[in-house]
């Protein structure tokens, strides 16, 4: 894509302008049919690809970002950075139950002692209003992240009837830095010190000896998922 001398690269250059016209396609589609559409982001590393995408579609489809209140600074600065850049429509959604109350008999946080539901209570609990709000979430998971969501695809179902749309389920983290090269669009400023995912910051380790795009989060536990991409499809 970024380079397109090769006749290979030509072709991979049609199919993902293709991709991206199919991408319009279907958010045009869901619209035709009154359905109210909205996206989710964490601002990590490969974010920027489907808010840029999205955002070039139809600003008007609010950006939710789930604020768990355990975000890296960085991560903060990023996401007002991108925002002031490509003028986007973001909101903020979080817990109802404050930190004080996050605590276990041992007077513990959650994610120290509860991993599981401290993701419930701050990432996947949060969601549960929009999709009494909403008929379509689009974000940006893609199969090649984990063995989990090699099983999704394009389109799943959500609580309440609302539908999940993977607009990038089968790119490539390759794709993604050439999308980001090719549009000049900023990373995410820890992607260049060793994080390839990027969540809450208890939770977040850099990550330089594996190849694993899902490495360096819940270090040391059988743990890879904050819940949203498993606890909220509903399989028929």
């Amino acid at each position: 894509m970024y380079f397109r001398d090769k006749p290979s690269e030509k072709k991979a250059y049609f199919l993902y302008i293709m991709d991206l016209i199919r991408i319009k396609d279907k958010i045009e589609h869901f619209k035709s049919e009154n359905k109210k559409l909205f996206l989710t982001s964490s601002f990590q590393g490969y974010s920027i690809v489907l808010i840029h995408i999205i955002s070039s579609i139809d600003k008007n489809i609010p950006i939710y970002f789930i604020n768990t209140g355990y975000h890296f600074v960085e991560t903060l600065t990023y996401r007002d950075n991108i925002a002031k850049l490509l003028s986007l429509n973001i909101k903020n959604v979080s817990s109802q139950i404050p930190k004080i109350q996050q605590i276990d008999s041992n007077s513990h946080l959650l994610y120290v002692s509860d991993p599981d539901y401290c993701c419930f209570i701050n990432k996947v609990q949060p969601m549960d209003k929009l999709f009494f709000e909403y008929d379509v979430w689009i974000n940006g998971i893609r199969k090649e992240q984990n063995e989990h969501r090699k099983t999704l695809e394009e389109i799943e179902n959500a609580p309440n009837n609302t539908v999940r749309y993977h607009p990038l389920i089968n790119w490539t983290k390759e794709e993604c830095e050439d999308y980001i090269k090719t549009h000049k669009l900023p990373k995410h400023p820890l992607s260049s010190q060793g994080y390839k995912s990027i969540g809450c910051e208890p939770c977040t380790i850099k990550n330089n000896h594996t190849e694993d795009e899902r490495g360096g989060r819940w270090n040391g536990l059988k743990k890879n998922e904050c819940g949203l991409h498993t606890e909220l499809i509903i399989k028929k």
